[in-house]
């Protein structure tokens, strides 16, 4: 049995138009020879009817009063309006379908209500239903506690829905249907020079998408590359042969003419400079992580740690370090750039031109770091786009 997931996302099945659009890949995929395990997004995005943040809208959002397991039985609602929508189109239009919850569907996650993990997927009802059916139409986002209780699995988590299908059902490929045609070397919205990237691999997207880059939750990368299941970031508008971005496992062949595959960011940031003269970096952190505050971007010197927060958390640290009288530089209005790719390890150079194109410019580099697919810079708010557009530019010019 050849099996293909598809995930499609809420602007994919907003409404009849798009659902109409995503029916058609399905239906060349079935006529390939697939069967099809399709998982769906909640209708829309916020402001629609069935949008995750319409229905929390119902409860008074952030001020309600239910508690976690409550708050699931709400949010997991769009889903499984979108599972029964979508299933009714495709049966009208002669599909052999049906349809499943995130429970039916086999997802069995632990009891953290609002941001489960995922323990299992037992595939035995979906490859049953693949004996009549050639579409089982899934909720995403979704499964069933150790308790018996519906989870959400957080924000994203039908990207991570559609991979751990993948993987369970041994796939051929995942194809995460959205509104953009791929995975781009930088936001378009900022970069008019941005490009496709037909191949990348699992740890360029998984990095790209925790800096900042929207396209797929990185926990879904992660779940694919740990079962090696090609991944395709495709859009439900284009054509049935456009195939978008392929993510899959490195390609040397590829990696070795490309140093960096793309520029990533992240906006909202307070970085925090804190002198240890007074207090251990180990006693502010252990401060900070009591009162639930994970921090990101963390410089370790021997007078003084440097980290950020955002901009939520970060007022919560102003009041926290306040309290407790400890003196803190805050830079206000900060943005982490990243600029990510499998090719920075061993290439000699890279941090030099990156501070030698943001100098000629008299953007403030406020901090950075780096790891081996990854250097980071933090700058001010104001220098974001020009940062994000000297960095591609000095980079991505050629092709890729």
């Amino acid at each position: 049995m050849k099996i293909m997931v598809q995930k499609f996302g809420g602007t994919s099945v907003k409404d009849y138009a798009a659902r109409c659009k995503a029916a058609e890949h399905v239906r060349y995929t079935v006529s390939e020879g697939y069967k099809v395990a399709v998982v769906v997004s909640a209708i829309g995005r916020k402001g629609a009817p069935y949008a995750t943040d319409s229905l929390l809208s119902l409860i008074d959002g952030e001020r309600t009063k239910l508690d976690a397991r409550e708050l699931d039985m709400i949010v997991s609602v769009g889903e499984v309006i979108s599972t029964a929508v979508f299933t009714e189109l495709l049966k009208k239009k002669g599909f052999s379908a049906t349809a499943m919850n995130g429970p039916d569907a086999g997802f069995r996650t632990n009891n953290e209500y609002q941001n489960a993990k995922v323990i299992d997927v037992k595939t035995d009802g979906i490859l049953n239903a693949f004996m009549q059916n050639d579409v089982v139409v899934v909720a995403g986002f979704q499964g069933l506690s150790k308790e018996g209780h519906v989870t959400t699995l957080g924000r994203g988590g039908s990207d991570t829905s559609a991979a751990l299908l993948g993987a369970a059902l041994g796939a051929e490929r995942v194809d995460i249907f959205t509104d953009v045609a791929g995975m781009m070397t930088a936001d378009p919205r900022l970069v008019k020079k941005a490009r496709f990237l037909k191949n990348v691999s699992y740890e360029e997207v998984a990095n790209m998408a925790h800096e900042g880059a929207k396209v797929i939750h990185p926990r879904a990368v992660e779940v694919a590359q740990q079962a090696h299941v090609p991944l395709r970031i495709r859009s439900t508008w284009d054509g049935l042969d456009e195939l978008g971005t392929l993510v899959s496992d490195r390609n040397l062949s590829i990696q070795h003419y490309r140093s960096v595959t793309g520029i990533a960011h992240q906006i909202g940031l307070t970085q925090f400079s804190v002198s240890t003269a007074d207090y251990s970096s180990e006693k502010i952190f252990d401060l900070l992580a009591s009162n639930h505050l994970s921090v990101d971007f963390i410089n370790i010197l021997p007078e003084k740690i440097v980290f950020n927060l955002k901009h939520e958390e970060a007022e919560a640290a102003k009041r926290i370090l306040a309290e407790k009288k400890i003196p803190a530089k805050i830079i206000d209005d900060c943005v982490k750039v990243s600029i990510v790719g499998a090719g920075i390890m061993g290439t000699p150079g890279i941090t030099a031109r990156i501070v030698s194109a943001l100098s000629r410019k008299n953007i403030k580099i406020l901090q950075t770091t780096d790891s081996y697919t990854t250097i980071w810079v933090l700058v001010h708010q104001k220098d974001l786009e020009e940062a994000v557009n000297v960095l591609h530019d000095k980079f991505l010019l050629d092709d890729n």
